[in-house]
This record gives structure tokens, sequence and C-alpha cells, in this order.
């Protein structure tokens, strides 16, 4: 036989030799299709944190008309010309940043454009305090300022 069929069957017996035992390469698997899962939003610490003592000024004065538990539903509410506000209820309170809240229950409602029977209680409570009555009300209504 001539020396090109001999050396193409060589080859081909090398091959075949070579190929026995092996497992055949196989593409890499592909990469999972990327999944977007939104982060889980955290909030942020507040800079002035509610305590028990925050609770209790809150009952103290504030419970009075906007109820024990922010509802607007205090012993006052019923004698008041305009509904104390529901610190309950998000559709509001999200409008409305942390300095406009600080502002009225530091200087009173007619300060922000609110109602003039909300007493203004800079005198009364010094700034922390407040600061922390307004983290208080973002607890009770479970929500963010604007």
């Amino acid at each position: 036989m001539n020396r090109a069929y001999w050396l193409i069957t060589g080859i081909l017996l090398m091959t075949i030799l070579n190929g026995c035992g092996q497992e055949p390469e196989k593409e890499p698997p592909a990469p999972p299709p990327e999944v977007s899962v939104p982060p889980v939003q955290t909030p942020a610490p507040r800079a002035h944190p509610v305590t028990q003592e925050t609770r209790d000024t809150y009952q103290f004065y504030c419970a009075q008309c906007h109820g024990t538990e922010g509802h607007g539903n205090g012993i006052n509410a019923p004698h008041l010309t305009v509904p104390p506000r529901d610190h309950t209820k998000a559709d509001y309170l999200e409008t409305r940043t942390d300095e406009q809240l600080f502002t009225a229950i530091q200087q009173g409602g007619l300060s922000v454009g609110r109602a003039p029977c909300m007493p203004s209680w800079g005198a009364t409570l010094n700034e922390n305090t407040i600061h922390s009555l307004v983290s208080y009300i973002r607890e009770l209504c479970q929500c963010e300022a604007l």
C-alpha cells in the first residue's frame, strides 16, 4: 500500500486511541440567568432615637389631643374646631419633612400653616425631645419624611 494510505491510517488510529476512555469535551454550562432581586430596604437609624422617655412625653403632652396611640382621638379632640392629626396615617405625614413636623411641634400649628389650636411646645420641650417626638411620629405612621 502506498505511503499516504498508511499515514492517514496512522493518524486515524492515533485519533481513535487518544480519544478512547475520555469523556467528550462538554461546553461549559451557561451561567444562570441573572435574577433581579431588589435590595432589602432597611431604614437608616434615626439621629434621634425613640426612647421610653419619648413615649412618656408623647403620652403627657400629645395624647390629650392626638390620642394614646396617635389616632387623633384624644380626650380633647371632640372639643377642637380642627380635628387633631392622626399620626398613624402615612398618606399625609409622608408629604411632610421632619423639619416641618419639628417646627409644628416647637412653634405651633400656625407656624406651618396648620391648625391654630396646635400649641407651641418650644418653651416646654427642648430640641432633642422634639426631634425624638418627630421620630416617634414617624414610628406611629410607619413612614419616612418627604
